[in-house]
């Protein structure tokens, strides 16, 4: 079995890191190649950042953070935010990204994502997604975009099943629903999509304690889980360090990349 990777998931408003709960009221953290070099020094396995209002604002992605962030960091990170064609991922990658998210980019426009995977290679292409109970969906759950302030209608999990059809080799899931609660990840919704797709999957939204990981671990094969919030959010009374998230999983028999003292 090969190891869960841990990842910080940074949500980029000018540069800037901030902190939400169900992507409202914001908390400015740090300035985006800061924290990514405290958290690469602290050995999380992978970062994600956001430009969570490109989108919206209908721009292109900043890639002047995406170069300060390359220049202080040696491990994978993945950058999503603004991504409007080939020409965008390209100029990401160019400027030291590992791999490209693409949200509400890929609803409007699902070819790009098969454009990017033939271009690129799928490994480099992440299908990130905002998810909402929705009762009225088949499966229970509603995709949404532009900052999960837009309803789709489209059924979560059926959206996930074109995605990899498409190309995507990777598929991150926030649910709305538990963003920034720290209650908790969505283990039924990471159980529909397992059920649903190949590709590995990575469960976003509501960790709050080392537990939780172990829940969506275990409980799913969830392949990879951010922790943004026990990591650095003042909302905590207290955060967690790498070290101590990884050998409570160890201890709990959860394989793990390896920490080095």
């Amino acid at each position: 079995m090969s190891n869960k990777k841990l990842i910080a998931c940074f949500d980029v408003v000018n540069g800037r890191v901030t902190k939400a709960v169900q992507f409202q009221n914001n908390i400015d953290i740090a300035s985006a190649e800061d924290l990514a070099d405290a958290m690469s020094a602290a050995q999380i396995d992978e970062l994600i950042f956001f430009d969570i209002f490109a989108s919206a604002e209908k721009r292109s992605i900043d890639l002047e953070m995406v170069r300060k962030v390359a220049a202080k960091i040696s491990i994978p990170f993945i950058v999503g935010g603004g991504i409007r064609n080939l020409e965008d991922m390209h100029d990401v990658l160019r400027a030291g990204a590992n791999k490209i998210s693409i949200d509400s980019m890929a609803v409007r426009t699902p070819d790009i994502i098969s454009q990017g995977a033939k271009a690129f290679g799928s490994e480099c292409i992440v299908l990130s997604t905002q998810v909402k109970r929705e009762a009225q969906t088949p499966s229970g759950y509603e995709v949404y975009i532009d900052a999960a302030r837009t309803a789709t209608g489209m059924d979560a999990i059926e959206w996930l099943k074109r995605g990899e059809a498409l190309g995507a080799g990777e598929i991150c899931i926030n649910s709305i629903d538990n963003d920034g609660t720290l209650q908790g990840f969505d283990v039924p919704l990471m159980k529909l999509a397992e059920n649903a797709v190949q590709v590995p999957l990575i469960a976003s939204g509501g960790a709050g304690k080392p537990d939780h990981l172990l829940d969506v671990f275990t409980q799913t094969n969830t392949k990879s889980a951010i922790i943004s919030s026990m990591l650095y959010s003042p909302r905590l009374e207290r955060n967690y360090n790498v070290q101590e998230i990884k050998e409570y999983l160890t201890m709990k028999n959860v394989a793990v990349m390896p920490f080095e003292s």
